[in-house]
């Protein structure tokens, strides 16, 4: 879910795949997926914690009520749509080795993974889809990479088809993100209310 949206992930990859062909492309976001797994691994495991405190889970569900509804407010009526998204230069990398590494480096500044899927999985874990034993961990993690990989590669396939496309400006991917965020913070509203 967190993939869905497009951002620089997505755009880099798709771009890639335009310009040097599929498998840099490829390349690149199994170097973005190596990442995602090792953030979703300390997600999970953070997880794990959270839900054998559950005092610590009650305060956080509250926190993370309020920076859904910030962050929503944020991309909805602050963030600024001017740009195209595809019109951005990627760096000029020539190797597959270096992609890989691109894509691993691009992945790990983006932080917000380890709380969107530490929230997740408590989230999953408190409706019963999710028991933290190392099987159903081993499972969430492979199944977030393989969601982030093949969401990069429908982007890679489709870019050509959307590049031209309002879905690809600036302001409409801050409404996407907005609705996003703006929906996690309903069923986080509902999940409290219930639990008062």
């Amino acid at each position: 879910m967190g993939v869905i949206p497009p951002g620089l992930l997505n755009m880099t990859a798709a771009k890639i795949s335009l310009k040097e062909g599929h498998t840099r492309g490829i390349v690149f976001s199994i170097g973005a997926c190596v990442v995602v797994l090792i953030q979703t691994f300390i997600a999970v495991i953070f997880a794990r914690y959270l839900t054998k405190h559950p005092d610590v889970v009650d305060v956080l569900q509250r926190v993370a009520l309020v920076i859904f509804i910030l962050i929503s407010i944020y991309f909805f009526f602050v963030a600024k749509g001017d740009g195209d998204v595809t019109n951005r230069k990627a760096p000029e990398v020539r190797s597959k080795k270096s992609r890989f590494f691109q894509g691993m480096l691009m992945s790990a500044l983006n932080m917000f993974p380890i709380p969107f899927q530490a929230y997740m999985s408590v989230t999953l874990a408190s409706f019963g889809w999710l028991t933290f034993e190392q099987s159903d961990i081993i499972a969430y993690v492979f199944g977030s990479a393989t969601g982030s990989f093949v969401m990069l590669y429908v982007y890679m396939f489709f870019f050509d088809k959307i590049q031209g496309k309002t879905f690809t400006s600036q302001k409409n991917m801050n409404r996407i993100i907005g609705s996003i965020t703006a929906i996690v913070a309903f069923v986080t509203l509902i999940h409290v209310i219930k639990e008062m």
